[in-house]
């Protein structure tokens, strides 16, 4: 089995795993535990030592990796988002129809492609809030059966349906839970998953996910499907390389953020103070003032990593006519003139110094010129920190769609690229001057 394969297997692996940020995020404090990083609470004082490796989260659906060399001159951070959109569940959730059916209400979440969630398997994770003796205590939910589907209404009713339809969330993509009658309610389903009782939880996060398994596919296998690629790729290998990369003299950060999808603009979103709260602690702790610190975020770099889109074999027109490019054509590197993508000369110039010394290749994203594209983390993240960032990712197709497809041999580019930026020591010598070692 050749390297990118071993390694697109293992991120499969932590897919299906993770159907929803907080069940992501705790299975990447698992990884990181295993790999001897202590955790870190807001909520307590921290020590922190030279040769250190330490996480921290907050919402249970964000974290913060790092590893501390001794005397650090700047920060290197690749960041990414832990969310996907998707359907929540709204409270009160349960819908009789005729007495004979109990479906379920929900609501969009994010940008998503509503087509994809008909008539498949579906379950339900999230999270619980949870009365105790002392008082309210979160329990992670998942489901793991098939639960729910959303049927489509057949064609011999909807005659039209291929001629272009417009979905509507509240009729149509509410799933379908029980055939009615007695039996368990759906809060006594989530209640009886977590072993509680159910007057006990006073709060839920809860949202949909397909049951389908992520797979490696094409005449070479050279493809990969799976729920949440976008954008769980670029968060699991920024925590692998983040594990795999040698000390440097640059904290080494990898920042996950949650609710990108929905404009980051939450206490755990790259708009909050998450990275530079978690930023000032390290230099205090390390005995560095606020002067220390502005000279370290001079040198500082970040990739903001969050995938993007290859030219479509169906629909190549939509694709810019000068940059094009594809599954498996190396990292991708992400341009928008009004910097909904913060990539400029600096950033470009610097990253792709560091991946032509290790070897790995990368291709230029750019919308075409009548397409709006969305944003990403590094352009909100930067309102809180100032450090030179570029925005890269991989090329996928289906994006936003409740099954995704990429690219087998770029997962490792993307985990050679990222392993190599932490590997590597920026220091800015002076503005517009960049020594890379």
């Amino acid at each position: 089995m050749n390297k990118s394969l071993k390694y697109t297997n293992k991120l499969i692996e932590f897919l299906d795993a993770s159907p929803v940020s907080f069940i992501a995020v705790d299975n990447l404090k698992k990884i990181l535990k295993h790999n001897g990083y202590i955790e870190l609470n807001e909520s307590e004082d921290w020590e922190i030592v030279d040769g250190g490796k330490y996480f921290v989260t907050r919402n249970g659906s964000a974290i913060i990796a790092f590893n501390v060399p001794e005397d650090p001159h700047a920060f290197a951070v690749v960041s990414a988002h832990s969310d996907s959109p998707g359907l929540k569940i709204k409270p009160n959730a349960e819908i009789r129809v005729e007495d004979k059916y109990v479906k379920l209400n929900v609501e969009q979440y994010g940008g998503l492609i509503m087509s994809t969630w008909f008539d498949r398997p579906l379950s339900v994770a999230g999270r619980a809030a949870v009365k105790t003796k002392d008082g309210v205590e979160m329990k992670l939910v998942n489901i793991d059966r098939d639960l729910l589907v959303i049927p489509s209404l057949a064609i011999h009713m909807n005659r039209s349906v291929n001629e272009g339809y417009t979905f509507n969330i509240q009729k149509d993509l509410l799933p379908l839970f029980s055939g009615g009658g007695e039996g368990e309610s759906f809060i006594e389903t989530v209640a009886d998953s977590i072993k509680v009782k159910p007057d006990d939880i006073i709060g839920t996060d809860l949202f949909l996910y397909t049951r389908l398994k992520g797979r490696v596919w094409g005449r070479d296998n050279e493809f990969f499907s799976s729920q949440r690629i976008d954008d769980l790729q670029c968060a699991y290998t920024g925590i692998k390389a983040l594990i795999d990369s040698n000390y440097t003299s640059s904290v080494r950060m990898c920042c996950v953020f949650d609710n990108e999808e929905v404009g980051s603009g939450t206490k755990q979103g790259a708009k909050s103070t998450f990275m530079h709260d978690v930023m000032i602690r390290i230099c205090k702790c390390l005995g560095k003032d606020e002067r220390d610190m502005l000279r370290m975020l001079a040198s500082s770099f970040m990739l903001s990593a969050d995938n993007g889109h290859a030219v479509h074999p169906n629909y190549t027109d939509k694709a810019c006519p000068t940059n094009r490019p594809y599954l498996n054509g190396g990292v991708l590197v992400k341009y928008n003139a009004q910097q909904k993508y913060t990539t400029d000369a600096v950033s470009e110039g610097v990253f792709l110094k560091i991946c032509d010394d290790a070897k790995v290749p990368y291709q230029r994203y750019v919308n075409r010129s009548d397409i709006p594209g969305g944003s990403t983390l590094g352009n909100l993240s930067t309102e809180q920190v100032s450090i030179n960032t570029v925005d890269i990712g991989t090329a996928q197709l289906a994006m936003h769609s409740s099954y995704e497809t990429a690219g087998v041999d770029d997962a490792k580019y993307l985990y050679d690229a990222m392993k190599a930026f932490y590997n590597a020591s920026i220091t800015t010598l002076r503005d517009g001057v960049y020594k890379i070692k």
